[in-house]
Parts: C-alpha cells; sequence; structure tokens
C-alpha cells in the first residue's frame, strides 16, 4: 500500500511541473501581447495628432514636435521612433503655408522597431518587426 502512494506523489510534482511552465509561459505571453497592442495604439494616437496638424497648415518641424508631445506622454524615447510624412503615394511631402494645397491628402506614419520600444518576457514578437501607427487626412484651406 505505501509503495502506491509514492509513485502517486511523485507524479503530481511532475504533473505540477508541466502545468506551471504553461501557465507562466501563458502569462508572459499575455504581457507581452498586451504590451505590442498598447504601443501599436500609442503610435496610432500620436499619428493621429501629427496628421491633424499637418491638416491645419503648419510644417514638417511642428507636425513632428506634435507627435513628440505624444509620444513623450507615453514615455517613448525621440530615438526609438520616426515619423515619417508623405502623400497617398508614399513620396515624401513637404508642408508650409502654400503647400499641399487644399484637400490634398497627407499621411503621417509613426514606426518603430519592436526591440527598441517592446517588452520581451518571452521574445513570441521577433525584434525586427516594425510596429506601425499610420493616419490619413486632407489638407483644410
Amino acid at each position: 500500500m505505501t509503495q502506491s502512494i509514492r509513485r502517486r506523489s511523485g507524479s503530481a510534482v511532475l504533473e505540477g511541473f508541466f502545468v506551471l511552465n504553461a501557465m507562466i509561459f501563458l502569462a508572459f505571453g499575455c504581457v507581452e501581447f498586451g504590451h505590442y497592442f498598447y504601443i501599436k495604439h500609442t503610435l496610432q494616437g500620436a499619428s493621429r495628432e501629427g496628421a491633424r496638424s499637418a491638416a491645419t497648415g503648419t510644417s514638417n518641424a511642428e507636425v513632428t514636435a506634435t507627435v513628440k508631445s505624444s509620444m513623450d506622454a507615453a514615455g517613448i524615447a525621440p530615438a526609438s521612433y520616426s515619423v515619417l510624412i508623405t502623400d497617398t503615394s508614399n513620396v515624401a511631402m513637404t508642408i508650409s503655408a502654400t503647400n499641399p494645397t487644399s484637400g490634398t491628402a497627407i499621411v503621417v506614419k509613426v514606426q518603430s522597431t519592436w526591440g527598441t520600444v517592446g517588452l520581451r518576457p518571452m521574445g513570441l514578437i521577433g525584434a525586427a518587426k516594425i510596429v506601425v501607427g499610420a493616419t490619413t487626412m486632407r489638407r483644410e484651406g
């Protein structure tokens, strides 16, 4: 009778080990993917603020400053991301008082690599993954 009890207690430890590993993997995976979507949402919000600034007739420097302000509020350093101001065909655009004309679509992209802004406890998302937030707005008159 005592032999069968010993065998069962060893299997409980082994089962506990496997279940604990699976639970830890799931918990850290949820943290990593949750942080990914937080960063994605932050980049999208910053690009939206930049596009609003671009639509009202400011300069490229003011659009970049607006994006920087939004990213600073989230605690993301300027060296971690880049800001691209283009038209819909992905050609770089310079914004001034007369350029582009009213009604022209302006695309503001804020992008970063996951390795520079991401939390990677399990390494499920590759460090080279590019996270992009992009917004298109029409130039106001």
